[in-house]
């Protein structure tokens, strides 16, 4: 199965965007279970920097979703989400999140979920804070807030989850004060 899986990843960088996203849906229910999870953990290395560029290509649309649905299951390992934030998950995210977020709600959500995941580790909370550049800190933040305040929710528990994610930052950030 180890070949098979390097071949998976190599085919979620193939110029074929079916390609890709037949790839990125694989990716995604691997990391359903944790057998996946496991196999793709031991080939971070490679399987992470594929899935945040499929996440950031422009014309991705569905591979976009599946890229940003697996790095949310793999980020939930803090170790995992360390190695995401190195790789610049956080500022990635953010740009997708500001870019297409508004037009793929369902993306959006796993953004958020992502972001959630991402700053369990202080490292990601420093990112999204982008502590250290005071021309920009904060930026992030408003952003978020900004988009948070001109999408709808869809469900009760999607609203919440919002909510919960800024309530948090909000907590962070008094304690930086």
């Amino acid at each position: 199965m180890a070949d098979e899986l390097d071949e998976l990843i190599d085919f979620l960088s193939n110029s074929s965007p079916q390609v890709r996203g037949a790839a990125a849906d694989i990716v995604r229910g691997l990391t359903g279970d944790s057998d996946g999870l496991r196999s793709l953990a031991a080939r971070a290395d490679r399987a992470l920097p594929a899935l945040l560029r499929l996440l950031a290509s422009v014309g991705a649309g569905g591979a976009g979703e599946a890229a940003a649905d697996s790095l949310v299951n793999l980020s939930q390992d803090g170790d995992l989400a360390a190695r995401l934030v190195v790789l610049g998950a956080v500022a990635a995210a953010m740009d997708v999140m500001v870019k297409r977020g508004g037009e793929q709600p369902k993306l959006a959500r796993s953004l958020v979920m992502l972001l959630v995941n991402l700053t369990q580790v202080e490292s990601g909370i420093s990112a999204l804070l982008q502590v250290g550049d005071e021309k920009v800190q904060g930026l992030y933040v408003a952003k978020l807030v900004r988009s948070f305040c001109r999408s709808s929710c869809d469900s009760e528990g999607e609203c919440a989850l919002f909510f919960c994610f800024l309530f948090s930052l909000a907590v962070f950030m008094l304690f930086l004060l």
